[in-house]
Formats: C-alpha cells, sequence, structure tokens
C-alpha cells in the first residue's frame, strides 16, 4: 500500500457572469475591399466590450461604410470613347 494521498480533483470551472460581455458569434465575410474589411472586422471589438460600449463601434463602422460608398461616387468612371461622326 502506498502511504500517498490521493490528488485533490481540479475545481471546476467559474460559471461566467451574465454581466460579462460574451461574443455574438456573427460571422463576417470578407469582401475583398482593404477598407471595408478591415471595418467589419472592427465589429469583433463588440465581443469584448459591455453592451453599452456597443454604440460607439457600430457608429464608428457605419461611418466608415457611408464613407466608403460615397467615396464610390466620387471616382471618376470610364471615359466615353469619342465617336467619329465621318461615314
Amino acid at each position: 500500500m502506498s502511504d500517498s494521498m490521493p490528488e485533490p480533483a481540479p475545481a471546476p470551472a467559474p460559471a461566467p457572469d451574465p454581466a460579462d460581455p460574451a461574443p455574438l458569434g456573427v460571422s463576417r465575410v470578407p469582401t475583398g475591399d482593404t477598407g471595408v474589411d478591415a471595418l467589419l472586422e472592427r465589429l469583433a471589438d463588440v465581443d469584448h466590450l459591455a453592451a453599452d460600449g456597443h454604440l460607439e463601434v457600430y457608429e464608428d463602422v457605419h461611418r466608415g461604410l457611408r464613407d466608403a460608398l460615397t467615396a464610390l461616387d466620387t471616382r471618376p468612371g470610364p471615359q466615353p470613347v469619342p465617336h467619329n461622326h465621318r461615314s
């Protein structure tokens, strides 16, 4: 017989506090536009914030996406090809 004492059972993990931030589990799919993708990845910040911190992130991302759309309107489009009216 061994004189050693049995190993104590590991302590159970503490239960999560319902007030702690929890990941929302929303997937983000890359768009191929690096600026837009960076804004979408910023949404992951809310996974680590309490609910009262979400608004700032959402407003920041919304502003960035709105600016990206506005920039599309200001880019010069393809230039029209001059038409030769001679037959």
